[in-house]
């Protein structure tokens, strides 16, 4: 069990409901701690927890079992270090939340990694925090990972950053050191939107200036403590205790005679009597009670989880959301979006997602890659996609309206993640970015009640179809006279595909048009397959159609050249008239003087060639 203080343990043996009510009634604050590999994270929050008697003790035990530093007791890093390729490798790579408390707060620690390719687990972990704190080696100086970090922090909305130098023994705690290291990074974050920037020199390791003091080591500072500033900071701030968002998230009905509408107060404050208006409806009735399991309140603020009932039978649901007449959300269903990529999958621009916001899901299609930020410089550069921990800034359409803020003014509402539909992924975390001004009600609910107006996407990308099937889809546009053999090649080919694993299928065109069979072609060539084609295509004209119809990247011709006396001795009865041979076709095979199988065996080579095969 965790070590208590002397008067915790006094007050657990005089009374403990007093204690627990103690414990219960203090306040929370989150923390995360960044930096570059090897600055000394875990190092740090182990000597936080050692020193306020925040670790158990067969968690120690265990700890002083493991370690294996010269000249030291305990290695502070494996407090928080917990799996097995953390410990060998000497690296954080898992986010690792610890916890303690003090006379004052309670504390919720993320520990997060400092490598690049680890980065979405940096921003899991710092997504909710109240402060950051960011450590730079005191030998190393401020570099572009203390940067990106920094970077990142404010992204995120993150009010507070605390900029802890570390290592200052290994500098001989030179204040020199520790000045220009805090006049460079005060710099960089001008700004950047924090409320408040600290710095603190310390050596984690030795414990000095983490949560006691180093005055013999260190007599020129006099400021706070890494604890003396969680201790003193303001929780609150970053919090939108302004404007009123109430998602809903369930709705109780556990009899006749009682209906409320369950969910957390994002933001903003709502009280008995309050006039609220329901989204999408735009109906609008008063707050008849607030209720919670301890009974009822006469008025809630954010992040208070409550039950609110309405004094009108108003029909709201999961997904809805209450808000105040006269301050509402920005209503629309394009948004502009900084996210952060979070899958080995990158970005597909030909598929729809999932957008979580909120307690609503809605489809949603990605219109463009505004930007990818070079976490080098931190500048804007282009890009088509975006891929693992890659940060970019998006445009985004879906499928219904959403009820958003920026994220900058109200986390809650400005926040969401995207899901990939089909493995059910999170494949991005996203922060809205909303420079409009305003909007009118009318202008509001009109489009909240469009619905949608985009046009249907599909869920499965080329991408997805070409891992799945191992072959993009393209169309086999047979062109020849009649009795050229064009129809014996088209089904030797199909069979020889679908012996070889392939998906290929002949469109028969009896009774077919030529608009007809170009958007059958088309179809069969979206979904994946080899699509095969034998149509009568007489003149250039008619194949330009299907060419253009099909895409230009995705049409193979073929020009079954089978000398004409041949073909008229084949087909006394057809029509020679009007055939224009193809000009520049891709392959062109002569069935009079080949075999099928060797017509076919040409072929294949060309779709190889195309790269139409994802084994090739």
């Amino acid at each position: 069990m965790r070590r208590s203080s002397a008067a915790e343990r006094e007050l657990i043996a005089r009374d403990v409901d007093a204690y627990l009510d103690l414990h219960q009634g203090k306040e929370l604050l989150r923390f995360v701690a960044v930096g570059s590999v090897d600055d000394g994270k875990s190092t740090l929050i182990g000597r936080l927890l050692h020193d306020t008697d925040g670790v158990y003790e067969d968690q120690l035990e265990a700890v002083k079992r493991a370690s294996n530093m010269e000249g030291a007791e305990i290695d502070f890093s494996l407090i928080t270090d917990g799996l097995k390729a953390e410990r060998e490798q000497g690296i954080t790579i898992d986010v690792a939340y610890r916890y303690f408390a003090t006379d004052n707060r309670k504390y919720i620690i993320a520990d997060t990694p400092g490598h690049v390719q680890y980065t979405r687990n940096m921003v899991t972990g710092a997504s909710t925090a109240n402060v950051a704190i960011i450590l730079i080696d005191a030998r190393l100086g401020v570099l572009e990972q203390s940067r990106r970090h920094g970077f990142i922090a404010s992204l995120l909305g993150i009010p507070h950053l605390l900029v802890a130098v570390n290592k200052m023994d290994l500098r001989d705690y030179d204040q020199k050191v520790f000045d220009d290291i805090r006049a460079e990074f005060a710099k960089f974050t001008e700004g950047m939107g924090f409320t408040d920037v600290g710095f603190v020199p310390i050596s984690a390791l030795r414990g000095e200036n983490v949560v006691n003091r180093g005055d013999e080591a260190m007599p020129w500072y006099d400021g706070p403590t890494v604890l003396d500033y969680l201790e003193e900071v303001p929780v609150r701030v970053g919090l939108n205790l302004d404007n009123f968002r109430y998602p809903v998230q369930y709705v109780l009905r556990p009899n006749l005679d009682y209906r409320a509408f369950a969910g957390q107060v994002s933001s903003g404050e709502v009280k008995v009597g309050d006039e609220v208006m329901v989204l999408p409806s735009g109906k609008k009735s008063r707050v008849k009670s607030i209720d919670t399991f301890h009974g009822e309140l006469e008025s809630a603020h954010a992040p208070l989880s409550v039950a609110i009932r309405l004094e009108d039978e108003v029909d709201v649901s999961r997904g809805d959301m209450l808000v105040h007449p006269g301050d509402l959300p920005f209503v629309d269903r394009t948004v502009s979006a900084h996210v952060v990529w979070m899958n080995e999958r990158p970005l597909d621009l030909d598929k729809s997602y999932i957008l979580k916001h909120t307690t609503q899901s809605a489809r949603v299609q990605i219109d463009a890659v505004q930007a990818r930020i070079d976490l080098q410089t931190l500048a804007d550069e282009p890009a088509e996609t975006l891929e693992l921990n890659d940060i970019g800034k998006l445009r985004l359409t879906c499928h219904r309206a959403l009820y958003f803020d920026a994220y900058e003014k109200n986390r809650a509402t400005g926040a969401f993640i995207l899901v990939d539909s089909l493995t059910n992924a999170t494949v991005a975390a996203g922060m809205v970015i909303n420079d409009r001004k305003g909007q009118e009600l009318d202008d509001a609910l009109a489009e909240v009640r469009a619905g949608s107006g985009l046009t249907p996407k599909t869920q499965v990308s080329p991408r997805e179809r070409r891992e799945r099937f191992g072959q993009s889809g393209c169309t086999l546009w047979l062109t020849g006279l009649p009795g050229s053999g064009r129809w014996a090649l088209a089904y030797a080919l199909e069979r020889r595909l679908f012996d070889e694993g392939r998906t290929a299928h002949v469109v028969d065109p009896t009774g077919e048009s030529l608009r007809c069979m170009a958007s059958a072609a088309r179809a069969g060539t979206n979904a994946g397959l080899v699509t095969i084609c034998a149509y009568p295509s007489y003149t250039e004209t008619d194949r330009a159609v299907v060419r253009t119809h099909v895409g230009d990247e995705r049409f193979i011709q073929v020009f079954v050249d089978t000398d004409a006396a041949l073909c008229r001795e084949r087909r006394p009865d057809a029509d020679f008239a009007g055939f224009e041979a193809p000009a520049s076709p891709d392959l062109t095979v002569h069935l009079d003087r080949m075999r099928v199988e060797k017509a076919v065996d040409a072929i294949v080579d060309v779709l190889r060639e195309r790269g139409q095969f994802a084994d090739v």
